[in-house]
């Protein structure tokens, strides 16, 4: 199976350039399956459901998202009737929405994707994000319920999302992360077969502060007094994500490689595909 996992679109020039490129790289590439990232997508804050919509409509299969899920809180609305709307599983019970859900592939393969938030240095503190897994894996397990199993890390420590990959390793087909909008260079298959990298990058323009408008954070770390609030950077976007060929035997991971197109990062293309 060919997966494609696009990290968090940031505002406008983000989230067009994904709905442009998108189209061309499955059928370029004869993707099976694509997940990216959304909390970022309005405005950098968020996303609302004609972003959702347009998202899926490009191609996608999933939209991820983490702690600015409800941002927009027509979220918490839209959120009970998209099943291919995801929210971290780790928050309380009876919280709008989904966190786990699974979906037909292109090839026919049954695919799990789990949204899961980390605590460390994260707000709002959600349940244990350990235990969330632990449990998503025993409702629905590689190789019994599902062909493949994706999780979606949205967290800040690196060290807590890699060792929540080594945690589900061997039981899970990827566990990648995102939240920090930096493209990693531990791309790897792990010891169990799970493919893992801590950050898989942001989808917007990099000449910015994570996606925004660089001014207003510069002021912030200088004066320590806001001027004015943040807002999404608009200069051309680069796409950062990660590609990942999975067994259709095993269900695990047996390539991997990070995916980077624009004008800003050196670009990247997995050569496997």
């Amino acid at each position: 199976m060919r997966l494609l996992f696009l990290g968090d679109m940031v505002g406008r020039t983000g989230r067009t350039a994904v709905w442009d490129r998108l189209p061309g790289l499955i059928s370029d590439f004869r993707l099976d399956f694509v997940v990216v990232n959304g909390e970022n997508a309005a405005g950098g804050f968020g996303i609302t459901e004609d972003i959702f919509r347009a998202t899926i409509e490009s191609g996608a299969d999933v939209v991820t998202t983490g702690n600015h899920v409800w941002d927009q809180r027509e979220a918490l609305v839209f959120a009970d009737r998209e099943d291919r709307f995801l929210r971290p599983v780790n928050y309380p019970a009876g919280t709008p929405g989904s966190g786990t859900g699974l979906y037909e592939a292109r090839n026919g393969a049954r695919v799990l994707v789990a949204n899961v938030m980390g605590r460390v240095f994260m707000h709002p503190e959600l349940d244990d994000p350990f235990t969330a897994g632990a449990r998503v894996l025993e409702d629905c397990p590689l190789g019994g319920g599902a062909d493949a199993v994706i999780f979606d890390f949205h967290a800040e420590a690196t060290s807590e999302k890699m060792c929540f990959g080594h945690f589900v390793d061997g039981k899970a087909s990827l566990v990648v992360g995102t939240h920090t909008h930096c493209p990693t260079a531990d791309h790897q298959i792990l010891a169990g077969g799970t493919a893992y990298m801590s950050d898989a990058g942001m989808c917007g323009d990099y000449d910015s502060s994570l996606g925004m408008e660089k001014e207003e954070p510069l002021n912030r770390f200088l004066s320590k007094v806001p001027k004015t609030r943040f807002e999404a950077a608009t200069g051309p976007a680069t796409i950062c994500g990660l590609a990942v060929e999975i067994s259709d035997s095993t269900g695990l991971a047996e390539k991997i490689a990070p995916l980077r197109l624009g004008p800003r990062l050196s670009e990247a293309v997995p050569d496997f595909w």
